[in-house]
């Protein structure tokens, strides 16, 4: 946990070999294009799942203080390290929680926003989260994120299958591009936007 944020930011020199030799992608530039899928100004309530250890999230959510931001992670570890940003960057607005995605503990339609961030190739049933997501977004709402997906990049994957899933980090199975975009538009049809950055999916849907 130490070194999470200096491998997903890139800030160390061995980090940004990691990231950029073996993914070809910069975390940074992916965050900042999903977090601008959300206006600075939005005021209504946001699910952020998996918050991790909020590094990117942090100074979006320093702009959005109309907002009500709920961050869930199952991990209890990324929830103590979010909340020590959230109070270092007074961060009121930012209520932290452990939790389950695939079991979210809110009603139907409760959030005008999810947002979702380098989770779903980690939540073990990747369908019910989906579900679980869809559940909880109004009418009208935006859901947006990334996350990895099979088939763009060999070393990418390879190191996927024998060590971070080894290791418990990743939890198959993994959508190809195809596979993701057609399950996002069995939940929004017509309303889904997606690209990639070789291994990494970039979404946006809208619920109608």
């Amino acid at each position: 946990m130490e070194h999470y944020d200096d491998l997903i930011t890139g800030r160390k020199w061995w980090s940004r070999l990691y990231m950029h030799r073996l993914w070809g992608t910069d975390d940074n530039k992916i965050a900042q294009q999903v977090l601008d899928f959300i206006p600075n100004d939005f005021k209504g309530q946001l699910l952020d799942v998996p918050i991790g250890t909020a590094v990117f999230t942090h100074a979006k959510y320093k702009q959005m203080m109309p907002a009500k931001i709920v961050g869930v992670d199952f991990s209890e570890e990324m929830i103590d390290f979010a909340t020590l940003r959230k109070q270092e960057n007074n961060i009121e607005n930012l209520i932290l929680q452990q939790g389950d995605v695939g079991n979210l503990p809110f009603e139907n339609e409760s959030f005008d926003c999810v947002l979702s961030m380098n989770g779903f190739h980690v939540f073990p049933d990747k369908d019910k989260a989906f579900v679980e997501v869809w559940r909880v977004l109004k009418p009208g709402g935006l859901f947006c994120g990334c996350f990895y997906i099979k088939g763009q990049r060999t070393v990418a994957d390879w190191f996927a299958r024998n060590v971070l899933e080894r290791k418990g980090f990743f939890k198959p199975p993994y959508y190809t591009l195809a596979e993701a975009e057609n399950k996002l538009r069995s939940l929004y049809g017509e309303n889904v936007q997606v690209s990639n950055s070789n291994s990494m999916l970039i979404f946006k849907c809208l619920k109608f």
